[in-house]
């Protein structure tokens, strides 16, 4: 039978896991923080390790879906990371949002201890995962990504190999970038609407049976005009994801002046109080500074 670990469990990790224990695959979880691990095991079928060692001893996959590059590399690498302690011929999926840079070196480093590594960011948020209704755009090679894609089914509504370790990262900065302007662009229009004393709802009921829609005005413009932040994708993980999209940026020589003003943007966003408000409290700035 497969066996798969989980390292990271947080808002998204939690029910990715779950999917897959739920799928009849044998699962092992870590988090740094235990009291998360113990829950989940008592949440679905699986088991909740001490350590890394502990969790990824003898898997067929390691999945991982944690904060940052430093955070990949600190559970990666080291006396007591992944890449010391997994079996040789191991998959291992890294969900997290990170540089391609990083997702190159961990690639690197698992072939030279005879593992596989393919970076696969998500996108759907929260209630994708929940829904096991999520978006991965892998990166690396087409073998580990045929062993790795039964897998990733259980939690994924479209699953693509962009190309080599590096390609999915890379496909989740073009996802954000266009996701921050978007969500200025909505919010200017609903801003605008308000403004002009116009009745929004019904505004919003006609543009979005024409050009103007999109998923962000379906599934976020009630709320957005109800001034209601407190779900989604938090300003603090956009903020990062933007940063990381700026950063190649630079590498690749690509400009991007609309992210770069979206991202001071939310940085005002941030200092009125909304760091772990939904990306869509971009009105909330526009209503303030009017």
């Amino acid at each position: 039978m497969t066996t798969a670990t989980f390292i990271g469990l947080g808002v998204m990790g939690y029910p990715m896991a779950g999917h897959l224990a739920e799928a009849g695959i044998t699962v092992r979880v870590w988090n740094r923080s235990t009291d998360k691990s113990v829950q989940w095991a008592r949440d679905y079928p699986g088991t909740a390790c001490q350590t890394i060692e502990e969790a990824v001893k003898d898997a067929d996959f390691v999945m991982t879906c944690v904060g940052a590059d430093k955070d990949l590399i600190t559970v990666y690498e080291g006396e007591s990371g992944i890449l010391a302690h997994a079996k040789h011929g191991a998959v291992l999926v890294d969900h997290t949002t990170a540089s391609a840079g990083v997702a190159e070196r961990l690639a690197a480093a698992a072939g030279r201890v005879g593992m596989g590594f393919i970076d696969a960011p998500v996108s759907g948020g929260q209630q994708g995962a929940q829904k096991g209704q999520l978006t991965i755009m892998c990166g690396g090679s087409d073998e580990d990504y045929s062993k790795a894609q039964p897998l990733l089914q259980h939690y994924a509504r479209a699953l693509n190999l962009m190309g080599p370790a590096g390609s999915g990262q890379k496909t989740k900065m073009v996802n954000q970038i266009a996701i921050a302007g978007l969500v200025q662009g909505l919010s200017e229009a609903l801003h605008f609407a308000e403004q002009a004393n116009l009745d929004v709802k019904k505004v919003v009921d006609v543009i979005s049976k024409g050009a103007a829609q999109s998923w962000q005005m379906e599934n976020r413009s009630g709320t957005m005009i109800d001034g209601e932040f407190d779900h989604g994708f938090a300003v603090d993980w956009m903020r990062k994801d933007l940063g990381i999209c700026l950063d190649e940026a630079r590498k690749v020589n690509a400009s991007l002046p609309v992210t770069a003003l979206v991202d001071q943007f939310y940085g005002d966003v941030q200092e009125m109080g909304g760091k772990r408000w939904d990306t869509s409290s971009l009105i909330q700035r526009l209503r303030k500074f009017r």
